[in-house]
């Protein structure tokens, strides 16, 4: 990242805010990371404070209101987050002449299409949350920045956040029941490989919109299954159900596309290999 000689990273409190984080100090690069906490990227002025202090030249937006089912309820919420406030940062960019990467979601697609999405597919999203994230692409394509990079990713687990790996292993330790929705298919993505795989996209001077998973289309039963095995719990049982049953239990969520595997960008490993990875990272580290 060299050429990039001031980074900012907004939610740089998530999975992969701090997988960016780590690598780029890693790195030695000069990174200031802020937490939501920190910057409310919903804020207009506090981001034009934010650039006025911190003079980035590439920004790794990483905020987002990621509670899918929540963002029914609070869609005004989701649209400020990840709609308006990508406007505003890529009109900082803009403003500071500053690359821009910025993150959205394989909901924008409508699940429908049965073969890998291409970037360039027509985009269909059927809940809140993909919604909103096709808001911030939108704002994001006004902007008429002269480089930016979008990536697209899908099913994003890591160390510190929330993620389905972890909510499976937290309630087989309860001892809680487990039906997992078996008919919806996609890539999962360990925060750290997407971390290092965005680097690589800008590092290559790629741009516009990219897709970036871990290899390897599955369902969440099957990952609710090899997440159960990693962490030493083969044999907790699992109950396969349908997105509809799923529904019928849980009426307040929101629909998910049933198949939304994206053709990558780079070759990244299997999942499953990036899933025994993060187990020993959690197992030596704690989730958090």
């Amino acid at each position: 990242m060299g050429m990039y000689d001031r980074i900012l990273i907004t939610g740089a409190g998530g999975m992969l805010g701090r997988a960016f984080t780590r690598l780029l100090r890693g790195r030695g690069a000069n990174v200031v990371a802020l937490r939501h906490t920190d910057l409310d990227i919903g804020d207009p002025a506090a981001v034009a404070a934010a650039f006025s202090a911190h003079r980035p030249t590439l920004l790794l937006n990483c905020a987002a209101y990621t509670k899918v089912d929540l963002c029914e309820k609070e869609s005004a919420l989701a649209h400020r987050i990840n709609g308006a406030a990508v406007g505003s940062l890529a009109q900082q960019c803009r403003t500071a002449g500053a690359v821009l990467m910025h993150v959205s979601t394989d909901f924008v697609f409508d699940g429908l299409l049965l073969r890998p999405y291409r970037p360039d597919d027509p985009v269909n999203p059927t809940q809140e949350y993909g919604r909103s994230k096709l808001a911030g692409e939108k704002a994001l394509l006004q902007a008429d920045l002269a480089q930016w990079l979008l990536v697209r990713t899908s099913w994003v687990f890591g160390v510190g956040g929330v993620n389905f790996p972890r909510t499976i292993v937290n309630a087989a330790r309860a001892g809680k029941p487990l039906s997992v929705v078996s008919d919806q298919r996609g890539c999962p993505t360990y925060a750290s490989d997407l971390a290092a795989g965005i680097l690589d996209l800008l590092d290559h001077g790629r741009t516009g919109i990219q897709h970036l998973t871990n290899s390897g289309a599955t369902t969440w039963f099957d990952v609710a299954k090899a997440a159960l095995v990693e962490f030493g719990l083969a044999d907790y049982p699992v109950k396969a159900i349908t997105s509809a049953q799923w529904q019928a239990i849980r009426p307040d969520s929101a629909a998910r596309p049933l198949y939304s595997v994206l053709e990558s960008s780079l070759p990244l490993r299997p999942w499953q290999a990036a899933l025994h990875d993060f187990a020993l990272a959690a197992t030596s580290g704690g989730w958090d």
